[in-house]
Parts: structure tokens; C-alpha cells; sequence
């Protein structure tokens, strides 16, 4: 009687533990919902740890295609920091599904017809986008390491077998039994295998740790399927019958599983759940999790197929949601973007998406564009402007601006280059290095090619520079080529003058005072600033006297003298 009377105390706190985590997530949910209607399209600030974010890239590396956006043009254009702009996911499908997206430019149309086709759903539907929201909660993040590092080391854990563990659990039935003949001796017999068992478990389960978080990943993923199978996206019905098909794949998986791996374990926002801290203890007992885990290693090393396909469509939907986030963010505006067959970009009222403050510059450019212009005056900035827009045309449909028309580009840089001192190559080196990719691209029959040089070679002298600038910007000036430009280098103005089309930018000198309205003019630069801007800040007069002197006599000589 007493046994019985134990077991139902126990059975019972279970019970009331169970209910009471139960209302506890609601709470959670209907809060956190509520702040998802409420806050929805507002800027976030959130932190990265360095370990996480160096692995952002797992899906995408994992994902070759055609078009997809280098190292060098990425880092150009201050990618990470766009991406962190718009990211609100809340999966680490979500996050590293964007990340590619904002790496793949697609070359057609229908992906991204369809891809506005959800995001639109989603917009005029807020409670079916809550709803997946709450969902890609739950699933959360895997931690420090993507899912798809695990995924690629399964068969570096080799064959594994349950019978150690299994003959160690069946030890417990005699130990048990001897409670009723011996007590101390059972309870002794008992405690002493339990001890044997939690420190053997500690041991093996720090080899399988990792692995065993990304299979509680897996769990959460098919519980995201059956809460997805309960809303209603009609835009999504190939997806829908997609993620029920490769969930069915995995469901073997499932079975008895909860009890090993919850779809709470390793999740973030499981942190001091009762419930987990009692089946941590029955997991160090009887090794329960190891064993559960030797089955379905054997099982997902068949079905990784099954895995990516649906962390691709979670991380798709989670993406869609991003991007309407990110424009109803926007407070300067922007548009869907136009394809065209034809070989030219416009853009109008374009700005930086990062700029608190940007002013709104337009361009229609059927030819290379030269842009030249006085020191920090907005040349490297409309340079970014122009090829932000057409990386976001291409990959999350959207623009800033009021307007932007041009084909399907293939988009390369050679912007904010660095030397590479740990690979010993200069800074020249590393620039033809870059720009060399550029003409092979070009070369390659990829067209049409959209590509971005700000100052071209300026790792090297003046006159080789000049000569060398003239003839790569030459060979870009090929129909299929559309090439932006930036350069100090006034000669090029005039070498180029047949086949790129100049723009500028200028300063206004007001007081004393130097200032940029950063609007972008037609016609090559006309003034100079840098020897001013010495003046401005103080540099002694004889300094300033003398260089101007200088500058005055090569622009009516040709010839430089002291």
C-alpha cells in the first residue's frame, strides 16, 4: 500500500509538474504573440556571438548555384551588415536560409514571383504570420554549431551498439528485487549501479553531446511540420505537401523519443523546466537517450535529404517573413523591382538601406558609368547604393527606391580591398587578383555581368595605373557588360570618353566650412579638395602655398617639379 501510495504522489507531482509548464508556455506564447502583432516591422538590435555568426553560412555553402554572391563582392558591399538589418528570424533555419537568399541571385523569375506571392500572403494575413512565428520560436537555434556540421560528421561516430547500455538497465531488475529480500543490501546494490551508470554516462555522453543536440533539433523540426499541417497558407501548397511527405520519412524517428530528447531539449527558451530536469536524472539512470540515440543515428544517416528539404522550406517561409519586416521598416520608402530584357539599369530615387539619413540619387546608365569627385564626397557610397539594389532585385525582390528596371545581372566588386599579410601579397597584388575574376566572369559568357571598381588599381603608380585602368575598363565596356566606376584619376575622363559616361559628385565650400549635398551631376569633376581640406584642418600655411603652387604647375606643364 505504501509503494502504491508513493507512486501516485510521485505519478501526481508529475502531473501537476506537466500542467503546470503547460500554462506557463501559453502564457509565453500569448505574450510573445502579442508583441509580434504589436512590434512587427521595427528595427532590431540584437548580438551575435562571434562563434555563431562565423557559422551563419552552413546552408548557404552547402547550396552551390549559379549567380550566387562571392567573398570578395559580399564583403564590398557591407553584406553582414545588411543581413543582420534585416534578419528577425527566429529559427536557425530561418537565419541561415536568409543568409542564402541574400547570397543567391536569382537568374528568372519564377522563384521570386512566387517568393512575393507568401510575402504578401503574409501581409495581409498577420494572424497566419504570428502563428509560423511562434512555431519558428520553438524550434529555435541548435546553439554554437550549425545543424549541418553535425550533419556532416554522422560517420565519424562509426558503428555503435546498444547492448552495453541495454544489459546495464536489465541489472536493475534483480537489484530491485533484492529490495524485497535484503533491504540495505537492495538499496546498496541499487545505489551503487545507479552511481556506475551516471558516471559511464557522463563519459559517452560527452562524445555524443553535440550530436545529441542537433537530433533534438530534428525533433523540433518535425514538431514544426505538425504545427505547420494546422495553418492554412494556400500559397504554400506545394510546400505544405512537401514538409507532410518528408516528415513521414522521419517518423520512425519520433517514436519514443520524447522520453530521450524532448523537442524543449536544447532549445533555448527551455532553460529551468522541471519537467527536463526530471528526465535528465531518468536519462543518467538508464542511459536512455544513448540508446534511443544509436537507433536513430542509424536512421537519419539515410535521411539527410529528408532533413535539408525541410529546413529549406521553414527557412523559406521564416525568410519571406524577414523581408516583409524589413520593408514596412523602411521609412524612406522602396518598390518591387522590373526585369527587363534589356542591358541597361535605372534606378530612381535609389538610397543605401543602411543610411539613417540617405540622400536619394538616380541613374539610368545603358554604358559604363565613370563616377569621379572630390574626396568623401559620395562616390564609394552611390557605388553600394547601386549595387545593393540590384543584389536585393534579385534576391529579395525588393529595391530602395522609388523605382529600379534592369535585367538578370551576375554582380562582382573590387571595392574595400585589403593587402593579405598572412598570405604575403600586397595590396596590388590583391587588387588584380580581384579585378582578374572580373574579366574571367566577364569572359565566361556569364552575362550579363554588372560589376563595381572603386579607384581602379590604386595599389601602384600613376603612370601604369592610368594605362592599365584605361585598357581593363576598356575590355569592361563590352555589350552584356555594364560596368560602375569610381576614380581620382581625371585622365580617364577623357581616354574613356567614348565609352562610359561621366558623373560626378562635388563639395561646397561655404565660410570656411566644407560640405557635401552628395548629389550625384552629370559631367566629369571640375575641383579638387583634398589639398583644401589640408587648410581646413589646420595644416601650416607654407605647406598649403606650396602644393597648390605645385598642382597649378603640372595642370599647365604636364611635368611635375619642386
Amino acid at each position: 500500500m505504501e509503494y502504491l501510495i508513493m507512486g501516485a504522489t510521485l505519478a501526481g507531482l508529475l502531473f501537476a509538474v506537466f500542467f503546470a509548464e503547460a500554462a506557463r508556455r501559453r502564457r509565453e506564447d500569448k505574450l510573445f504573440a502579442r508583441r509580434l502583432y504589436d512590434n512587427f516591422g521595427e528595427i532590431q538590435e540584437r548580438d551575435y556571438p562571434p562563434e555563431r555568426y562565423m557559422r551563419m553560412d552552413s546552408y548557404f555553402r552547402r547550396h552551390p548555384q549559379d549567380g550566387q554572391i562571392d567573398d570578395i563582392t559580399w564583403n564590398d558591399l557591407g553584406m553582414d551588415d545588411l543581413f543582420k538589418r534585416i534578419n528577425c528570424s527566429l529559427s536557425a533555419a530561418g537565419e541561415e536560409y536568409l543568409y542564402h537568399t541574400l547570397r543567391t541571385l536569382w537568374q528568372e523569375e519564377e522563384p521570386l514571383r512566387h517568393l512575393e506571392e507568401v510575402i504578401q500572403y503574409f501581409d495581409a494575413h498577420p494572424r497566419e504570420r504570428v502563428r509560423v512565428q511562434l512555431i519558428m520560436r520553438r524550434l529555435g537555434h541548435t546553439g554554437k554549431f550549425s545543424l549541418y556540421e553535425y550533419l556532416d560528421h554522422l560517420d565519424d561516430l562509426g558503428w555503435r551498439s546498444n547492448r552495453v547500455s541495454i544489459f546495464r538497465d536489465l541489472l536493475f531488475l534483480p537489484c530491485i528485487g533484492l529490495l524485497f529480500f535484503h533491504l540495505p543490501l537492495g538499496v546498496l546494490a541499487v545505489s551503487v549501479l545507479a552511481a556506475s551508470n551516471i558516471l559511464s554516462y557522463f563519459k559517452e555522453k560527452g562524445e555524443i553531446d553535440p550530436y545529441i543536440i542537433s537530433f533534438a533539433y530534428v525533433m523540433r523540426l518535425l514538431e514544426a511540420c505538425d504545427g505547420l499541417r494546422r495553418i492554412s497558407v494556400p500559397v504554400c501548397g506545394e510546400e505544405w505537401r512537401e514538409l507532410q511527405s518528408r516528415r513521414a520519412a522521419l517518423q520512425s524517428m519520433r517514436r519514443g523519443s520524447f522520453w530521450v530528447m524532448s523537442p524543449s531539449r536544447g532549445a533555448v527558451n527551455a532553460s529551468g523546466n522541471p519537467l527536463e530536469m526530471i528526465l535528465d536524472y531518468i536519462r543518467m539512470m538508464f542511459h536512455v537517450d544513448l540508446i534511443k540515440f544509436n537507433s536513430m543515428l542509424r536512421h537519419l544517416r539515410g535521411h539527410r535529404e529528408d532533413v535539408d528539404r525541410i529546413i529549406s522550406i521553414l527557412g523559406f517561409l521564416e525568410t519571406c517573413i524577414c523581408i516583409l519586416s524589413f520593408r514596412k521598416s523602411l521609412k524612406h520608402g522602396s518598390c518591387l523591382p522590373e526585369f527587363t530584357e534589356d542591358t541597361g539599369l535605372w534606378i530612381k530615387e535609389g538610397y543605401h538601406p543602411l543610411l539613417k539619413e540617405p540622400v536619394k540619387n538616380s541613374i539610368g546608365a545603358e554604358r559604363g558609368v565613370l563616377l569621379t569627385g572630390s574626396n568623401a564626397s559620395g562616390k564609394s557610397t552611390f557605388l553600394k547604393m547601386t549595387a545593393l539594389n540590384a543584389v536585393m532585385a534579385q534576391t529579395i525582390h525588393t529595391c530602395t527606391a522609388e523605382s529600379y528596371r534592369a535585367p538578370f545581372f551576375h554582380v562582382y566588386s573590387s571595392m574595400a580591398l585589403r593587402d593579405d599579410i598572412q598570405g604575403g601579397e600586397s595590396y596590388y597584388i590583391v587588387e588584380i587578383k580581384a579585378l582578374k575574376r572580373i574579366l574571367d566572369a566577364a569572359a565566361s559568357g556569364k552575362k550579363p555581368v554588372l560589376c563595381f571598381v572603386d579607384e581602379v588599381l590604386r595599389g601602384t603608380n600613376t603612370v601604369e595605373r592610368i594605362a592599365a585602368s584605361t585598357q581593363i575598363l576598356a575590355t569592361l565596356n563590352r555589350r552584356g557588360i555594364l560596368c560602375f566606376a569610381a576614380t581620382h584619376d581625371i585622365e580617364l575622363t577623357e581616354l574613356l570618353e567614348d565609352s562610359f559616361d561621366n558623373y560626378h559628385f562635388e563639395e561646397t565650400v561655404l565660410d570656411g566650412d566644407i560640405s557635401f549635398p552628395y548629389r550625384l551631376l552629370a559631367g566629369k569633376a571640375v575641383t579638387r579638395n583634398a589639398i583644401r581640406l589640408l587648410e581646413l584642418l589646420g595644416y601650416d600655411g607654407d605647406i598649403i602655398r606650396r602644393a597648390n603652387a605645385q598642382a597649378e604647375r603640372f595642370a599647365e606643364t604636364g611635368r611635375w617639379s619642386t
